[in-house]
């Protein structure tokens, strides 16, 4: 792999967070959030050289958001302020069921993304990066955005950066049937496929994670990591599968761990390590993620995470 500027760019929508406290409590933390966002902060506390992707809105959540990534030491030469748009902002609620969340998104100065858009800055950012981190989301959130993120991958394979796709599914955003189109040809194009147990159920029905694993490969995916929440991961270059072990933990939220497990991987992997390894550390750094309230407030730096493992 040639020289690169950047370790981990991700591209996506960053939001504003609103996380309940209390279950069945008016009490929310203002935090921020937007999965893509979470993985570059990850990743940069992780000790890569990080890159964010995006356009914030003219408003103060959009030089808040700035204001956080630099703070983060995440780059930001590919992030534009549309002074006519908004910043979207979601809620966390939490309940007998897990966490739930509700979006205020619509029209969000991120969902305005388009393919000529991409052809400034964010096109410098993704040439210069080993890794170029997308979701569902970055697909969801708009018409236009899908098609951003399709060109953005299709240039980073152009231009020897691999690519990351989290499957992400939130029906919430786009219909079922749009939702497994657009993944099968995410997955098609990326590099590692990081999926979740839950998602790919929904997606293609199956619940068996080696069979699962099958299927990230069938469609395209070289390297498949199937988070598997409490019960761990399961890791596969495709000559070889692991299972990486779960952590024990006290869970007080689990917003962002996802997000957290592929940024601290893709940090990893940019330092050298192998699949597996990089996947262990991730699991360690998600395991202490969810110890916290918000998305990114609990994202773990690296010496934590060696100290726990």
């Amino acid at each position: 792999m040639q020289q690169k500027s950047f370790d981990v760019a991700a591209l996506g929508e960053a939001m504003v967070e609103f996380n309940q406290t209390v279950a069945g409590q008016p009490q929310f933390l203002q935090g921020f959030g937007g999965d893509t966002s979470n993985v570059a902060i990850a990743a940069a506390r992780a000790g890569a050289r990080s890159a964010y992707l995006t356009r914030v809105g003219g408003d103060t959540f959009g030089q808040t958001l700035l204001q956080l990534w630099a703070q983060e030491g995440v780059n930001t030469h590919g992030v534009t302020t549309a002074s006519a748009s908004h910043t979207g902002i979601y809620f966390v609620t939490h309940g007998s069921q897990g966490h739930e969340f509700s979006y205020r998104r619509a029209d969000s100065a991120a969902s305005r993304m388009t393919p000529q858009w991409l052809m400034g800055s964010p096109t410098e950012v993704i040439q210069a990066a080993r890794f170029l981190h997308l979701s569902g989301i970055s697909l969801a959130i708009s018409a236009g955005a899908c098609d951003t993120a399709f060109d953005a991958m299709v240039l980073a394979r152009e231009s020897d950066t691999l690519v990351s796709f989290d499957s992400n599914l939130r029906l919430k955003l786009w219909p079922l049937t749009r939702a497994r189109a657009c993944i099968v040809q995410a997955v098609a194009l990326c590099d590692i496929f990081l999926p979740s147990l839950e998602d790919m159920h929904a997606l293609t029905g199956l619940t068996d994670p080696q069979a699962i694993v099958d299927w990230g490969h069938a469609h395209g995916a070289r390297h498949v990591v199937l988070k598997l929440g409490s019960e761990g991961a399961l890791a596969s270059n495709g000559q070889q599968r692991q299972l990486i072990a779960p952590r024990p933990t006290t869970v007080r939220d689990a917003t962002g761990a996802g997000d957290c497990f592929c940024g601290n991987l893709l940090a990893r992997l940019a330092k050298g390590d192998d699949l597996f390894r990089a996947a262990a550390y991730a699991n360690t750094a998600a395991a202490l993620s969810v110890q916290g309230f918000g998305a990114v407030t609990p994202l773990p730096r690296s010496a934590s995470v060696l100290a726990a493992l």
